[in-house]
């Protein structure tokens, strides 16, 4: 859309841009990863830049314009603010001030030596690069672009679908009652979510994040019956219209979303963490349909919801940001799994390392979808 002073080795018009985590002059943290699916304004200042830091806060104060689920912005800040809590106060769901004191985020971005603003599209691609020549024009000029940003569900100009595979009745409806009651008489406990601390993957549980129960099924007989319909019903479609030969599984479970306690699961995606980086393709299949939200959205392309019928999966891929919507009435229970290959079984297994202390180590012997492959 704009190019205005980018200089060579910057990024250009319409290229992905690196992901990066920096921490807030507020001591929080942001993740661009997981931001993905809204305009985004990146505002680099580089060392020393008062007045255009000035004119920035004015414009970010226009909740009008900015709004968190559709266009945010963030302010990169390469030297500590003189006045972090004045500064801090003009920041809110939509703007944030972001610690760049090492400057490594700015190099990345081609804006230490050259401040500028850019403006990335729902899927963190680059549609404006301005350079802060001068802060009034800088000012209008990025005002004007982002008054006439369209709505999220059209950045692309065209209608556009997730990359989402539905495959119907792949659990026939008995196996979806006995799953439920199974889950009912037994109960789930907090699932939580995998995230890197200090290097090392660790499951916490943040009801910001995630609200969901989950009940591990541990049977040899009942996973049997499960590995045999996805085996027989789910992974023919998978290679025939994803091209991908699945021979492991992680994790055979039953999860629960309640309306009660505000079941959720914000945006994220599956694979980015040490833990999970073998995991290939998200599996969610249903089995009940009572309920009301709870569904699946894929912000990087639309704001449509995804349903499986009963008995039905949705297959997507694992670095793909999703998100479960609130429920908002009755109980999901859903089975939900991840499959990948035998290499990323290789690096399943050297990830072991990078577990944090506490979480169970992966040994290669439990997640075979085809056990008589299994070498003697």
């Amino acid at each position: 859309m704009l190019d205005n002073g980018a200089a060579r080795n910057q990024i250009a018009l319409g290229d992905p841009v690196p992901w990066f985590s920096a921490a807030t002059i507020t001591g929080g943290s942001f993740h661009l990863q997981v931001a993905a699916g809204r305009w985004i304004v990146l505002c680099f200042l580089g060392a020393g830049a008062p007045t255009a830091q000035q004119k920035l806060t004015a414009l970010f104060r226009d909740t009008d314009l900015f709004d968190e689920d559709r266009l945010v912005g963030h302010v990169v800040l390469t030297t500590p603010p003189e006045a972090p809590d004045e500064l801090a106060a003009t920041g809110n769901a939509a703007v944030s001030f972001l610690a760049d004191y090492d400057r490594t985020l700015s190099r990345a971005y081609g804006a230490l030596e050259s401040p500028r603003t850019i403006v990335l599209d729902p899927m963190l691609r680059v549609v404006a690069n301005i350079a802060w020549q001068n802060p009034d024009e800088h000012i209008v000029m990025l005002r004007d672009l982002l008054q006439g940003l369209p709505p999220v569900e059209d950045a692309a100009g065209v209608p556009m679908n997730a990359p989402v595979l539905i495959v119907p009745r792949v659990f026939d409806f008995p196996l979806c009652e006995l799953l439920i009651k199974l889950y009912e008489r037994m109960g789930g406990v907090d699932s939580g979510f995998m995230l890197d601390v200090g290097g090392k993957t660790q499951t916490l549980v943040d009801y910001r994040l995630k609200r969901r129960n989950d009940l591990p099924l541990a049977a040899p007989e009942l996973r049997e019956v499960l590995c045999d319909r996805l085996v027989r019903r789910l992974l023919p479609a998978m290679k025939t219209y994803l091209q991908f030969d699945a021979t492991r599984m992680d994790r055979y479970i039953v999860a629960c979303y309640d309306s009660t306690i505000g079941g959720h699961f914000y945006r994220h995606r599956d694979n980015i963490n040490a833990g999970a980086q073998h995991r290939r393709f998200a599996v969610t299949l249903n089995l009940n349909k009572d309920y009301d939200g709870c569904d699946l959205q894929f912000p990087e392309f639309d704001r449509k919801i995804y349903r499986a019928p009963v008995g039905g999966a949705v297959v997507f891929s694992c670095g793909a940001l999703h998100q479960v919507t609130p429920i908002t009435r009755g109980r999901r229970y859903a089975f939900l799994a991840f499959l990948y290959g035998e290499a990323d079984a290789a690096l399943r297994q050297a990830n072991n390392a990078r577990l944090h202390d506490g979480e169970a180590r992966y040994s290669g012997m439990d997640d075979r979808l085809f056990p008589e492959r299994a070498p003697a």
